[in-house]
């Protein structure tokens, strides 16, 4: 199926109010991206561009970008996310528990939850065996963490046709890659109904720093918005509404970035109207509702 054909329209008005858990008006969804980044394929991202403007490899510098990020960015994300007590979601590449077994036991032992994010960090639409990929990334979280891999999101939000039939198939039930609303959303698949996530593509520190080229306090700044409007809409309305913010290690754990990122996390948990909760938590609460968007 098309996109459009496994996703209802529903306009606000005609979605029932959502109260929040334990009364909150916004929930906020922190996704923390690590990923894998092999040095014999073409690097994901580039920060520098090669000499001749032709991609080279092995690409030294760039995989050396990502590499800061797991090693040293990603212990700061570790950090202010224990000293004011929230528990992330990791989108993770099945292979990190591999790879960087100190970065995957040091989330699992803060009590991050797993959301499955590809095996490599490659396009789905150059993996030749999806359904392989997406059980193998399953199975590699389930063994490692003790709980069933339930979300997915797929490298660089990308899918084929089929994924959320494969997904689901695996035993996914919620994803991250159709980005259409601020509330939980049905998505058909031939296995039953998954949920589309509200994730972000634009409170996410990779098209607002990478692409756009913004310094560090716009993602925060448009968080803080964001924030504010989904908070009125809700209180006017009497529901509660979702805000996610994608961040990577590499990008956001610098130290140039880092200190915007917790005045920002400080400000939000601050705020009593505001709950943070992992995918597995949202996808249960929006369940409860009842509502059938």
């Amino acid at each position: 199926m098309r996109p459009v054909e496994r996703l209802r329209y529903a306009a606000p008005s005609d979605r029932p109010r959502h109260e929040g858990p334990g009364g909150a008006r916004l929930i906020v969804w922190p996704v923390v991206n690590v990923e894998n980044w092999l040095i014999d394929n073409p690097m994901p991202r580039q920060v520098l561009v090669a000499p001749t403007g032709a991609a080279l490899q092995p690409d030294v510098p760039n995989w050396a970008w990502h590499e800061y990020g797991m090693r040293v960015g990603f212990w700061r994300f570790h950090a202010l996310f224990a000293r004011l007590g929230i528990r992330p979601t990791l989108s993770v590449n099945g292979s990190v528990i591999e790879a960087y077994p100190r970065v995957a036991a040091a989330a699992r032992d803060a009590g991050w939850e797993f959301m499955g994010h590809g095996w490599f960090q490659v396009p789905t639409h150059r993996v030749e065996d999806q359904r392989g990929m997406i059980a193998r990334t399953a199975q590699a979280i389930l063994d490692f963490t003790g709980r069933p891999c339930t979300g997915w999101l797929g490298p660089g939000l990308t899918e084929t046709p089929e994924t959320p039939d494969l997904l689901a198939e695996a035993g996914i039930r919620w994803t991250g890659d159709f980005v259409v609303d601020d509330l939980p959303a049905r998505i058909a698949t031939a296995h039953g109904t998954m949920l589309a996530m509200p994730y972000s593509v634009e409170l996410n520190d990779i098209p607002v720093v990478m692409i756009q080229h913004h310094d560090e306090q716009e993602l925060p700044r448009r968080a803080r918005l964001q924030a504010a409007r989904l908070l009125r809409e809700a209180e006017e309305d009497a529901g509660c509404k979702v805000m996610c913010v994608a961040i990577h290690p590499y990008i956001t754990g610098v130290p140039h970035r880092i200190g915007a990122l917790e005045s920002l996390f400080e400000d939000l948990s601050a705020d009593p109207r505001i709950a943070f909760l992992q995918g597995d938590d949202i996808a249960a609460w929006y369940l409860g509702t009842g509502d059938q968007a």
